[in-house]
């Protein structure tokens, strides 16, 4: 794996993103991380203030390399198959890539309003590090 997507375990919507996500990647190119889980985030060097701003994509091998909110949500599809072509498109669209912006702070504020809150973290199969026993995992 070569990208960290570190995600919401609590909320139904960045599970839901999440578990479609690690279908088609099998953990080939992302692992993943729960906000919740401290221990990996402070490897990572990331601060419950920063997962306060929404999901966070970094580059495992540049980790200055980071994506945040819907710039970590458009380079995750850039790097799937065909996404890149789809991602630039949308980019060059400063109107859409404006709105995209807006309804994704929208969305990241009001997210357990919309889409409800899970009672337990949620863990892929996929996870970042090792940190997470086979018994705390959720299998997709």
């Amino acid at each position: 794996m070569s990208y960290a997507v570190i995600y919401d375990g609590n909320c139904n919507l960045c599970v839901s993103f999440v578990r479609l996500l690690s279908k088609f990647d099998r953990g080939r190119l992302f692992g993943y991380v729960p906000m919740q889980d401290e221990e990996n985030l402070q490897q990572l060097n990331v601060t419950p203030a920063d997962c306060e701003m929404g999901m966070i994509l970094i580059d495992l091998t540049e980790p200055t390399h980071r994506w945040q909110g819907s710039d970590a949500a458009e380079e995750i599809v850039r790097l799937l198959p065909l996404g890149k072509a789809f991602v630039g498109a949308y980019r060059a669209m400063s109107p859409l890539k404006n709105l995209g912006d807006s309804v994704y702070i929208q969305v990241r504020d009001t997210r357990y309003e919309l889409f409800g809150k899970r009672d337990r973290t949620y863990y892929t199969a996929y996870p970042f590090g090792c940190a997470v026993k086979k018994t705390d995992r959720n299998e997709p």
